[in-house]
């Protein structure tokens, strides 16, 4: 059957089509082209945030540390519509999906691109990640699936399984994360306060040509059905219980220690009631639902458990040295945001590379624990040499150095969980299981966001000068709002708050390094399971479908 029975706890499950290994035709290529164009608009816009959020804090005059909410809004909006997502794909077909989540996001960027203050900016960029409801199209739903950043990632991941069998998708998942790292990389920024507002408003063009490509050459089955069948198939109770604990969660984790101290009601009672809900929302869909949007047997065995915990660690990870990475460069190296851009871009070139090998050495020797075991020696190696840069008189070189080491593990961890998370599972689980595996991600990423957030206004509350905290109002958060105002500073006021960033952003640099080794002993635990060679023929190319039946035609004529 192409697929390991080994850990699965539902035989039902487990019949799968005859596997065939299909030849990769020109709807293939095209119908990965859209998940490609769609993927990137995704990252763009999330990564090159990071690296104009000090431009945008300024001229925003924001003063309260409202900046947090740039990136978490955004994070946590997406992150919480990532289940239901999923069940909405599975229900009425992947591209509605995908193109309501395009038209989101282009929405929510044009409201971005002309907000006026920082509580407009926050609201445009939820919008960017939350589903719009209420509009009738030609699937035939009352809830129109619209979805930004979070549909168009978990999109992004089914599609690539619907088109590709596990055996061969080391390749493809590489590509996607080329993608992903191009992005990341491609962040555009000014030091002016009115320009940056084209980082939003140049989405709109990729988003049009986004839509087009998905419209006419994303060609694959749409799920046949009445609405009543469709609608029925919606875990409805679970996904109210995951989105409100997400978002309470995430809630708490970005007010803890910035906002509010951690010993706050107003922390401690959301975060306690979002983790509750969470653990509630697991035992809910091991229990309850027909249709469970996480089916038990997704995360009932250990290497698929362990995957998921991988892609926490990789997520928090990864996010914290996009957006504060970029901050060091800025803060402590005095650049402009382009010219931090310039200077990250040794970690975006080399983590897409990296993520490509990472892809083909699985694909070529189907196996996937040394791979994953070398990305996180190689991360927790980088992360600790960066915690040991403490003062501005790093020299670039041994910056550049440093990233190279962490974007290689970055790069490699990047598709390499998702192999133990599908081994286990047969192909009809692999939605479900990839939109676990991207909520997760998005989850985590929230998390990095806090927790570096949260780390550095702490430590440099404790680190700067007091003349230099004496420029601003007392409470305000300074992590980021103070960062343009360094290199106006005459010395040697600028070296010493220079330095207390570095020392603080080393803080956020070892935690780092302690998520990234539990990353590394949990993932000590996988099994090596064979790899599926087939996919879940229910959303395969629409162009076999076509082929097939001309060719059926043809032998009912010849039997009359």
């Amino acid at each position: 059957m192409g697929v390991p029975s080994e850990e699965s706890t539902s035989p039902t499950v487990l019949s799968t089509p005859t596997p065939t290994k299909t030849p990769k035709t020109r709807a293939f290529y095209l119908s990965f082209a859209a998940i490609s164009v769609t993927t990137f608009l995704a990252a763009l816009d999330l990564a090159a945030v990071a690296n104009v959020l000090p431009t945008i804090s300024e001229a925003l005059h924001d003063e309260s540390g409202d900046y947090l909410w740039v990136g978490s809004a955004y994070s946590l909006s997406s992150t919480a519509v990532i289940p239901l997502t999923g069940n909405f794909a599975n229900a009425f077909g992947r591209r509605p999906v995908m193109l309501s989540s395009i038209g989101l996001f282009a929405i929510g960027s044009a409201l971005a691109g002309a907000a006026q203050n920082m509580s407009m900016l926050i609201a445009a960029r939820t919008i960017q990640g939350v589903l719009a409801f209420f509009e009738v199209r030609h699937w035939q739903v009352l809830t129109h699936k619209g979805v930004g950043g979070g549909g168009i990632l978990t999109l992004s991941e089914i599609l690539v399984a619907d088109l590709v069998p596990l055996s061969e998708r080391g390749i493809y998942a590489g590509l996607v994360a080329l993608v992903w790292a191009l992005a990341s990389g491609g962040a555009l920024a000014s030091t002016g306060t009115k320009t940056w507002r084209w980082l939003f408003y140049l989405n709109l063009p990729i988003c049009g040509l986004s839509a087009l490509i998905v419209i006419f050459y994303l060609s694959v089955r749409t799920p046949e059905g009445t609405i009543r069948s469709k609608l029925a198939k919606i875990d409805w109770v679970g996904n109210a219980i995951i989105v409100s604990g997400a978002t309470l969660a995430i809630l708490g984790l970005t007010w803890g220690g910035s906002r509010y101290p951690w010993s706050s009601a107003k922390v401690l009672a959301p975060l306690v009631i979002g983790f509750v809900l969470v653990a509630a929302f697991f035992v809910f869909e091991a229990t309850v639902p027909a249709d469970p949007t996480i089916p038990r047997d997704v995360v009932s065995n250990r290497t698929s458990l362990v995957a998921i915990l991988e892609t926490a660690a990789h997520g928090v990870a990864t996010i914290t040295l996009i957006y504060y990475f970029v901050a060091f460069f800025q803060a402590v190296k005095g650049a402009t945001p382009l010219r931090a851009a310039v200077d990250f871009l040794p970690a975006s070139f080399l983590t897409t590379p990296s993520a490509f090998a990472g892809g083909i050495i699985i694909t070529v020797t189907k196996k996937y624990r040394v791979v994953n075991w070398v990305g996180w020696i190689v991360i927790i190696v980088a992360f600790a040499l960066l915690s040991t840069v403490t003062s501005a008189g790093v020299t670039q070189a041994t910056l550049y150095g440093y990233q190279v080491l962490a974007a290689v593990g970055i790069g490699i961890l990047f598709g390499g969980p998702m192999f133990p998370l599908l081994a286990p599972l047969p192909p009809n689980r692999a939605a479900a299981a990839l939109s676990l595996f991207t909520f997760t991600r998005s989850f985590s990423n929230t998390w990095g966001i806090a927790i570096g957030g949260t780390i550095l206004q702490n430590e440099l509350t404790k680190r700067l000068p007091a003349e230099f905290l004496a420029m601003f109002p007392a409470g305000s958060d300074i992590a980021y709002s103070s960062i343009p105002t360094i290199r106006t500073l005459p010395e040697p006021l600028r070296g010493q708050v220079q330095d207390a960033f570095a020392a603080s952003l080393a803080i956020i640099w070892r935690v780092m390094a302690g998520i990234c080794g539990a990353g590394l002993v949990v993932s000590l635990f996988m099994k090596e399971l064979p790899l599926a060679t087939a996919v879940d023929e229910s959303y395969a190319l629409q162009e076999k479908e076509e082929k097939e039946k001309p060719a059926s035609a043809a032998e009912t004529n010849t039997a009359v």
